[in-house]
């Protein structure tokens, strides 16, 4: 299935969104595609931050609460509340997160990570920071959001799940 990306020379494209009061961003082409929140399965013995599993056109896909994630504070649930499917290394992970947009920036305006976090936001998640106008754009790097460790994990659910054959 070929993908076609309309971009001007030079510009890139991001998935923005809201977590909490924080704007961040992920390279579109790491996005497999953003949906409504639907009911989650609870997984037993996940990490906190795992809200637990979606069944997504036939595949078991874990949830991450970026929010719990992240160890920043949530804005609650609402209308504009939403999944971002992202692929994480080789596994797809469900991001929660809230206003989800595609953008357009300059890769020239991406700032180095600083060595501090970026507000309450451990910099190991963070690629980089664009400066938008009068606020900052954190550049999420979703091969982070999951440890080696927690991925193996998160990718064990899918197998789980497959292999119950329904109870």
């Amino acid at each position: 299935m070929g993908e076609r990306r309309f971009t001007v020379a030079g510009e890139m494209q991001l998935v923005a969104f809201k977590v909490g009061k924080e704007s961040f961003g992920v390279d579109v082409k790491k996005v497999e595609g953003v949906i409504s929140l639907v009911d989650i399965t609870r997984m037993p013995r996940s990490p906190s931050f795992v809200e637990g599993i979606i069944n997504l056109r036939g595949q078991i896909i874990a949830v991450v609460d970026l929010a719990s994630r992240l160890g920043i504070e949530g804005s609650g649930r609402g209308s504009k509340t939403r999944i971002v499917v992202v692929e994480s290394e080789d596994v797809k992970i469900g991001l929660i997160v809230d206003s989800p947009e595609v953008i357009a920036i300059n890769p020239e305006d991406i700032e180095p990570t600083p060595q501090i976090a970026v507000g309450e936001v451990e910099s190991s998640f963070i690629k980089g920071v664009v400066k938008m106008d009068d606020k900052l754009l954190i550049l999420l790097d979703v091969d982070r959001v999951l440890s080696e460790e927690e991925r193996a994990d998160v990718s064990d659910f899918e197998h789980e799940e497959k292999g119950t054959g329904g109870i």
